[in-house]
Formats: structure tokens, sequence, C-alpha cells
């Protein structure tokens, strides 16, 4: 079972990249380099000019505080900590709970897991440098299949090909749409964060 460090600890000044927060923040958030190296560091500035973290969530919401002071890369390279929507393989356990890969391998029948692979491949394309991330929330992988879809505009299908990836323009880097994703995917984040506590039966 998945567990946090204590909340006692959370509030000791400890650089490593095993501390107390970075260990926590890792588990609820995914690591990243600058989860580690950016964020993990601006929070333990803040720890003599503020009142010892009464709760993981609190944690979580100056977290997200500090977020919007990233740049736009590392903003995308925070959010590219999460596994693509549908993958399987090499997950945290929580990651692995959330996307449903430890139920039964028959419980997601091999033509989604195929089409949100296709999915995630022309959400890459169309938005380049991020990625697709969503608030499960308990759904299916089919369902999600159809939030994908809509999302890019598309009919609902289960063709692993259709539309083809070369067929799809890029929106501009950095322009209204591409940030207006980037900042969506942050916001879910932030929600995964908070129902992975839950799930823990923290608060």
């Amino acid at each position: 079972m998945t567990a946090l460090p204590s909340l006692s600890t959370i509030n000791e000044d400890d650089e490593s990249s095993s501390s107390p927060i970075a260990v926590t923040l890792s588990l609820l958030l995914e690591p990243s380099s600058v989860l580690l190296d950016r964020v993990v560091p601006e929070i333990r500035k803040l720890l003599p000019y503020r009142a010892p973290f009464a709760s993981y969530a609190e944690l979580i919401d100056v977290t997200f505080q500090v977020i919007p002071a990233l740049d736009v890369k590392e903003k995308a390279e925070f959010i590219a900590g999460h596994p693509r929507i549908g993958e399987t393989k090499n997950l945290s356990n929580l990651s692995a709970k959330e996307q449903g890969a430890t139920q039964t391998t028959n419980s997601t029948p091999p033509e989604v897991l195929a089409r949100l692979g296709h999915l995630n491949a022309c959400y890459e394309k169309k938005y380049p440098g991020l990625r697709y991330i969503t608030f499960v929330n308990g759904r299916s992988r089919a369902a999600i299949v159809e939030e994908m879809e809509d999302k890019l505009g598309f009919e609902h299908s289960l063709s692993p090909t259709y539309p083809s990836i070369e067929s799809l323009d890029p929106v501009d880097v950095e322009g209204e749409d591409w940030l207006s994703e980037l900042e969506r995917a942050i916001v879910d984040v932030g929600k995964i964060a908070k129902s992975r506590l839950a799930g823990l039966g923290v608060e």
C-alpha cells in the first residue's frame, strides 16, 4: 500500500531529493525534474515564513500557487510527468489504480486501448509539446476515448488509424489554444492529486 511521509516531517527544511516534501509531491503529482528541481525548492523557501502545513491538501494548494511562476516549457514538462491515458506499463501504483491497470486484462477491449494510443498521438501532433491529461475520476477508458475525440473535434470511432496523424495541423505553440490546454491540464493534475489524497484516506 502506498504511504505518504508523516505530515510532521513535511515541514522539515530538507534539501535532498528524497525529502518528505519531494516524496509526498512525487507520489501525489508524479515525479519530474521540474517538480523536484524547481517546485520543491520554491516551497522550501516558504517554510520559514509560514505556519507549518496542517494538511497534505494545504501542501497541494501551496504547490499550485507556486506552479504559475514556472515558465511555459517547465509547465509542459510538469504535466508530462503524468503517464499518457491508456498506458499500462511503467506506471506508479497510484497511476495504475487510476488507469485501471490493476483490473483484469479483459476489462478494456484491445480496440479501445488502440484507439487511445492513436488519440494520444493525434493530440500530441495537434498540441506540440503537450500531453493529454484528464481527471479520470473512475470513468472507463471508453468514456475517455469519447472525451478525447470531442476535444480534438473527431467523430466517435474505434478506428486505430483515423484520422491520420499526418492530416492534422498543429496549433501555434504558446498560442491561445495551446496555452488554454496547458492550463486545463495543470488544473486536472491538481484534481488528480486531491483525489489521490482521498483514496489514501488522508487530507
